[in-house]
Formats: structure tokens, sequence, C-alpha cells
């Protein structure tokens, strides 16, 4: 197995975010599938119903793209949209994200060559913070 750390860089932006569970919790029992259809992957949507308790996941991946959007200063709207974002796991089950073509675009466009992103959850909070950095 590998044990190298992701490349390091010149840090381009930086990004946080924090949710309660219980507010994505809430947003899936009273939307259900559009709600999951307009904010996660389909890649997303797969990991998250594997897992006995989703939402404190579906909650972190929310996080996530709030932070990533943070990191690029233009926040979830007509630059980089939810589904821009999409967070999977690399072989040591490390968080790590696929943007689409936009947020690919916007990438380039900021100068930047990767996002860095880690994930915390409880039961009751999850968190994101995320960063962009030039290689």
């Amino acid at each position: 197995m590998d044990l190298s750390l992701p490349p390091g860089g010149i840090l381009i932006g930086i990004g946080t975010d924090v949710i309660e569970v219980e507010r994505v919790r809430g947003v899936i029992e009273r939307q259900g599938e559009r709600f999951l259809a307009r904010v996660f992957t389909d890649e997303e949507r797969a990991y998250c119903d594997g897992i006995k308790h989703p939402f404190k996941h579906y909650a972190a991946r929310f996080a996530a793209k709030e932070a990533v959007s943070k990191c690029f200063s233009t926040g979830i709207g007509a630059e980089l949209g939810w589904r821009s974002v999409s967070v999977y796991h690399g072989e040591r089950h490390q968080p790590l994200v696929r943007l689409d073509a936009q947020g690919e675009a916007l990438l380039r466009h900021v100068g930047a060559t990767h996002v860095h992103l880690s994930l915390s959850h409880t039961d009751t909070v999850a968190m994101a913070v995320a960063a962009l950095v030039r290689a």
C-alpha cells in the first residue's frame, strides 16, 4: 500500500462547512428523490445508501460540496452546481473529489491542479474542509 501523501503545492483557496445531520435527514425525508437527485451524484448515492446510517454520510458530502464551492469563492450556483462535485474514496478510504467538466474548467480558471478534502462526522454533526492547490 502506498502511504505517500498527495502532492503539495501552492494553496489557491480554502473552504469549510459544518452541518447538522438532522437537517440533511429532514430534507431527505421531506423531499426524497427530488433532493437526492438534484444534489448528489449516482456515485455518492450508491456509497451512502450502502451504509447502515446513511444520513451522516450524506451530510458530510453536502458539507464537502459547500466547502469546495467556498474554495472557488463561487458558492453553489451558475459557476459550480451541486453535482459538479462528487466525493469518492481512494484506496486507503481517504475522501477524494471528482469534478465534472464545469468544475474542471473552474479549477483550471483559478490556476489550481487538484482539490484536497477532509471530512468528519459524528451522529449529529458533519463537516468538511477543502483546499484548492496548484502543484
